[in-house]
């Protein structure tokens, strides 16, 4: 599993012209979901992400977390993240888990979030998405 996570003074998520998820403050998370992955491997990094304490404190110290800051979650499943681009100019997706277990560890992921974090939104799964964010820093930090 691979996520890629921006602290966002704000972020959107548009699939044909209509905005599906939408949040203030907190993490873009782009979410790549490999091959081999399980719901062990989903539990233990929404544990480490939502945790991450990368938002300032009153001494502008990195200590605080989402749920400090009452923080929203976007999470955009890209399996992108998987591009092998070791042989040639066309990257393949071969490290990356078939669509419809991908799916299924996807909201899992995210309803464990939504377990710590009271507002968690979702792009759509497999859709064209349109993605708007502000980076806050740039703040930006990969998970694996």
């Amino acid at each position: 599993m691979k996520i890629v996570i921006q602290r966002v003074t704000h972020a959107s998520v548009t699939v044909d012209n209509q905005v599906c998820g939408k949040i203030g403050n907190g993490f873009l998370v782009l979410l790549g979901i490999g091959k081999d992955d399980t719901e062990a491997e989903c539990e233990r990094l929404a544990k480490k992400m939502t945790g991450l304490r990368i938002f300032s404190d009153e001494n502008d110290k990195t200590n605080l977390s989402l749920k400090d800051v009452n923080g929203e979650l976007l999470i955009i499943s890209q399996f992108t993240l998987y591009a092998d681009c070791k042989k040639g100019f066309r990257p393949n997706f071969l490290n990356a888990m078939e669509p419809v277990e991908a799916e299924r560890l996807y909201n899992y992921f995210c309803d464990l979030c939504a377990k710590e974090i009271p507002v968690v939104e979702r792009g759509i799964f497999g859709a064209d998405m349109k993605v708007d964010l502000l980076n806050d820093g740039p703040f930006t930090i990969i998970l694996e």
